[in-house]
């Protein structure tokens, strides 16, 4: 049997209103001037497993985004990928529709999403010299923009046996990789600010 912690239960109850309600509530000018003292609570999600080569858009569902990532083997491994939702106060944060980027060459690649914008999807195509492209959208609360501070990138490591997650309050925002599967492989991480 599963325990969890009591924010835990408590973030999972108010993920299933949220989704069973027909809206979302608004934040109040307290909470919006108190956006640096909110509670921020992450609760993972959605998590689906392709083939990397079969150029499956992956895109994480309503009210989720990109958490982490890890790959197995060559170009015909496979790649899971880990959404979560997000809360802030108690309060669903609302994640905008999609914007694919261009697709670029996977074995020199470089994509970090524009300011205060997650990554919420990615498709790529063929190996190492197939292209990739990624999903980002932003994030509100209450009507106003959530934003990102403290960005990082991982140390490197190989694709082929990669894995990667959010830290603590921490959303996916860049991926670099460079070569096959051998080659290295960073992520770039932004923590929420509230």
């Amino acid at each position: 049997m599963t325990h969890f912690s009591r924010t835990k239960r408590l973030a999972l109850a108010l993920v299933s209103t949220a989704l069973l309600s027909a809206g979302l509530g608004t934040a109040t000018a307290t909470q919006a001037s108190a956006a640096a003292q909110s509670e921020i609570t992450i609760v993972d999600g959605y998590t689906r497993t392709v083939r990397e080569s079969a150029g499956t858009p992956v895109e994480c569902p309503a009210y989720q985004v990109l958490l982490g990532r890890s790959h197995s083997g060559d170009e015909n491994g496979n790649t899971t990928y880990y959404c979560g939702f997000i809360l802030i106060d108690g309060q669903m944060v609302t994640v905008s529709a999609p914007t694919w980027s261009a697709s670029q060459p996977e074995s020199n690649s470089f994509f970090a999403a524009p300011p205060n914008q997650v990554l919420v999807g990615r498709q790529h195509s063929g190996d190492e010299n197939g292209s990739t492209r990624y999903a980002t959208a932003s994030m509100s609360v209450g009507g106003r923009t959530v934003e990102l501070t403290s960005y990082r990138w991982t140390p490197g490591q190989r694709e082929s046996s990669s894995y990667s997650k959010a830290g603590p309050q921490e959303v996916m925002v860049g991926r670099q990789h460079n070569g096959d599967e051998n080659g290295q492989t960073h992520y770039q991480y932004a923590q929420i600010a509230g």
